[in-house]
């Protein structure tokens, strides 16, 4: 998904099911967009089918087809495909640098980490 694609689904996961004319009216607050803009957006994310919508009177609803996670969890798969195995550690330490996270999540990480440990080779 581009970034202007995740700022509707975000919206749409948030929502859960919500109309085009709510989309239009949540997104023209955070953002300079047109109607159009907004509604291109939306056909995509339908042909990518990440989302689904139903035709109601005139207007349509749009509900997420693919779970937040699931989304995030790919993104971030795809962008690990394409680092060298060697400097994945690197940008996974920078990255933590830079994020607040909270301790429930640094304990789970720490949980991990302890995992990968014992079976991690030497290099």
């Amino acid at each position: 998904m581009t970034p202007s694609e995740w700022e509707v689904m975000r919206i749409i996961w948030t929502k859960r099911s919500i109309s085009s004319l709510d989309v239009i009216e949540v997104m023209q607050r955070k953002r300079d967009w047109s109607e159009s803009t907004i509604k291109t957006l939306l056909g995509r994310l339908t042909k990518k089918n990440i989302l689904a919508t139903t035709k109601e009177g005139r207007h349509f609803n749009y509900r997420p087809t693919v779970p937040e996670t699931t989304a995030m969890d790919k993104t971030v798969a795809e962008l690990f495909q394409h680092l060298c195995d060697m400097k994945k550690g690197a940008g996974i330490i920078n990255l933590l640098a830079k994020l607040n996270l909270s301790k429930g999540d640094i304990e789970r990480m720490q949980a991990q980490l302890d995992k990968k440990l014992k079976d991690a080779p030497w290099i």
